[in-house]
């Protein structure tokens, strides 16, 4: 892009954003198999759902695949941050792969949640995004014990039958728009069961959280991340309801001038799949347009960090 023909007056910097501790781990997993085995490591779909990220791994060595069927025996496999079906390592299995596990634990716990709501007698009721690689790997844990309801609607339709019941959601949703499908299944199965603590996980919270407080301070949220990112189409769908306009870009070169007219204060934030340094670029990008009012907005710290999977922290060990 040349000069543009609008220029917001003040950009205002969300925070947190970008990178959750579920996506660090997940992608140190990815480059220290490729460190410690070396390639070809392949990855079970898309490690998170971001084309950049993806992009770097693959010029590592990484290679993505759909399915198993497209991984070589006793090859090294990795699945995604989002989570697999139990038959995904009964095929792993069968194969003799190698597979390490990437799944954001805050994933596994809903997935433990649905294995133990499933032994009580349970019908469980997920909440989440049909088609959604997590929804997918989590139904696959009771597939004949679990519901997915993405609306009040399909609450609405749902039999009144079941007399034991459970819920459980996807971790990337909108607060805003899950509390009124929780509400309706509480009216409609009064005794229904929770999990002791929010599945939602706290970057996603946080992150919109902090859209939420931009959102009347601002003209427009960009939203940095990939289309096909729950958590990222959240924040600009969260920007909109607050009364912001929004837009979702995997990088600046995305973003069309048009969209700035009328536009004095701009929000930039990432989703929690997205690199800080596309943040960096856009920041650079308005710089050099001649826009010096530049601020970080935040009133959330985040420290959470998880732990890699134990066959490659005994690797990292010996290697000291």
């Amino acid at each position: 892009m040349n000069t543009l023909p609008y220029l917001p007056k003040k950009i205002l910097l969300a925070k947190p954003r970008g990178f959750c501790a579920g996506v660090d781990r997940a992608i140190d997993v990815v480059k220290l198999s490729l460190q410690y085995f070396g390639p070809p490591i392949y990855v079970r779909k898309e490690i998170v759902h971001n084309f950049h990220v993806v992009e770097e791994l693959k010029k590592l060595g990484a290679i993505f695949v759909d399915e198993l069927d497209e991984v070589p025996d006793k090859s090294i496999v990795i699945y995604s941050a989002h989570g697999i079906a139990p038959e995904i390592h009964e095929k792993a299995k069968q194969k003799s792969l190698k597979a390490i596990d990437a799944t954001c634990p805050l994933v596994t716990k809903v997935h433990r949640e649905a294995i133990h709501f499933a032994l009580e007698g349970r019908h469980i009721f997920l909440v989440g995004h049909a088609g959604h690689d997590e929804v997918i790997g989590t139904m696959g844990e009771a597939p004949d014990k679990i519901t997915l309801v993405s609306s009040v609607e399909d609450v609405e339709k749902l039999a009144t039958t079941y007399t034991k019941t459970a819920v459980i959601t996807q971790t990337t949703l909108s607060i805003d728009d899950t509390k009124p499908i929780v509400e309706a299944l509480k009216k409609k199965f009064p005794t229904i069961k929770f999990p002791p603590k929010e599945d939602i996980c706290y970057a996603t919270t946080n992150r919109q959280l902090a859209v939420k407080d931009l959102a009347d301070k601002v003209d427009m949220v960009l939203v940095i991340g990939s289309q096909n990112s729950s958590n990222s189409k959240r924040l600009s769908e969260v920007s909109i309801a607050h009364g912001a306009k929004s837009y979702l870009v995997d990088g600046i070169y995305e973003m069309d001038p048009e969209w700035l007219k009328d536009v004095k204060v701009l929000a930039i934030t990432a989703g929690a799949s997205a690199p800080e340094y596309l943040v960096e670029q856009s920041v650079e990008f308005f710089k050099k347009q001649g826009i010096s009012d530049i601020e970080e907005y935040t009133d959330i710290t985040e420290e959470v960090r998880f732990a890699i999977p134990e066959e490659l922290r005994n690797l990292s060990q010996a290697s000291q």
